[in-house]
């Protein structure tokens, strides 16, 4: 991830190929060890490639991607009780919202007084 994000640097720079000597001056200013075998491993991979092509293809592999949903699943799983859910989730947030009013006039005095 190092590498990628001193190649992204370099090409939001203005160097369009950026070379090995770059990534590692950039990794180098900020401390970061480079590894020469995976700097050559991913320049030898977007070597030719445009920079954008590539994000929108990650993009993509990306959007395949299981990013949680849990909550979708079970109020599907739950057959005609869809509609009393959402009231819960209301009455929930409400109660919160109380509880965070009381314990403020619980504490009797201000922190700047």
């Amino acid at each position: 991830m190092k590498v990628i994000a001193a190649y992204l640097l370099a090409v939001l720079g203005g160097n369009a190929a950026p070379s090995a000597d770059d990534l590692r001056l950039i990794l180098g200013s900020v401390g970061a060890d480079a590894n020469d075998d995976n700097i050559s491993n991913f320049l030898s991979e977007v070597k030719g490639k445009d920079i954008t092509e590539l994000i929108a293809a990650g993009r993509e592999k990306l959007a395949s991607v299981p990013s949680g949903g849990g909550a979708a699943v079970s109020v599907s799983a739950a057959p005609g009780g869809g509609a009393s859910a959402p009231a819960a989730a209301e009455s929930k947030k409400e109660e919160k919202v109380e509880e965070k009013e009381e314990s403020d006039d619980d504490m009797g005095f201000s922190l700047f007084d």
